[in-house]
């Protein structure tokens, strides 16, 4: 008589070959797709309190996660300077988005010295507020950057009277790169890219990443960014690169923290940070190509 499958045997059975639960995954992505592209016909302006809403949370997630391992952070400076960096684009655009960074960056520097640094490895003595202090705010100002200040660039796309366009543009391409490396790299891959880094990456996913990616940004950036091709093609390749790298880089801190997600808010994703390691140094490309280039 065969026995009854434990819970752990369960959850392995729903996992892909690439280690997700595929069809949770597959329906938290339908929602916040359902939810982006709705925003962005009926109100495309919703879309900076839905990104704001997001960096909050991912801002956190990392927040957590590097507390775990030891790091004093200034959470308080870092959120609120987090949500003045994406709402001062509303009035001042790239300027506010700037200057919201520098203050940031400027008051968690300060913050930082009055909270009580982490002991000493070998247990002697009380930690003084120096203790770490340059790994603590090196970490800080990255985390700033890394979230809220290359957000901001995705809220930058949506202001001009094209801006739903550019922001499909953006979340299309990044999506249908993770799609086709995905889907490629399941079915046919055999070469790992960095192993070292992230084990489950191949150059034949990154193939499958810049067909559909390239393919993507080209048919989105003419049709609905008024672009001409080749501008797409290139938003295409600069795309696949930002978004494969971001994933990268994302999984390079993730193995120094050693932690597999960033969280467990989005079920077969992990957390919004494993959502978004792509697509955040991706609206910083976005927004150069489709804004510099002509």
């Amino acid at each position: 008589m065969q026995q009854p499958l434990d819970k752990n045997q369960k959850n392995k059975k729903k996992k892909s070959r690439a280690g997700r639960n595929l069809p949770a995954a597959i329906a938290v992505g339908g929602a916040l797709a359902v939810t982006i592209v709705a925003i962005l016909i009926f109100d495309r302006y919703l879309w900076v309190p839905l990104v704001a809403a997001a960096i909050a949370m991912a801002t956190h997630e990392v927040v957590r996660r590097l507390r775990e391992a030891g790091y004093v952070i200034p959470v308080i400076p870092l959120l609120v300077g987090g949500q003045v960096t994406v709402w001062l684009t509303w009035p001042f655009h790239a300027g506010g988005a700037l200057a919201g960074f520098g203050a940031t960056a400027v008051v968690c520097m300060f913050w930082r010295l009055a909270l009580k640094g982490t002991p000493a490895p070998d247990g002697s003595g009380g930690a003084d507020s120096s203790s770490n202090y340059l790994r603590d705010v090196a970490a800080t100002v990255f985390l700033a950057a890394w979230v809220p200040l290359f957000a901001s660039f995705s809220v930058l796309l949506v202001y001009p009277s094209d801006g739903s366009g550019r922001v499909f543009c953006l979340m299309i391409s990044v999506v249908c790169s993770d799609v086709g490396g995905y889907a490629v790299g399941v079915l046919f891959g055999k070469h790992p890219m960095v192993p070292s880094i992230s084990p489950k990456k191949s150059w034949e996913g990154l193939a499958g990443s810049l067909v559909f990616g390239v393919t993507a940004a080209a048919l989105t950036a003419v049709l609905l960014a008024h672009k001409p091709i080749w501008v797409g093609v290139l938003l295409g390749f600069t795309l696949v690169a930002t978004a494969t790298l971001g994933d990268l880089v994302e999984s390079q801190i993730k193995r120094d923290l050693g932690i597999k997600d960033m969280g467990r808010i989005l079920p077969g994703h992990g957390g919004l940070m494993d959502r978004l390691d792509g697509a955040l140094p991706s609206a910083v490309a976005t927004w150069i190509v489709l804004t510099l280039v002509h």
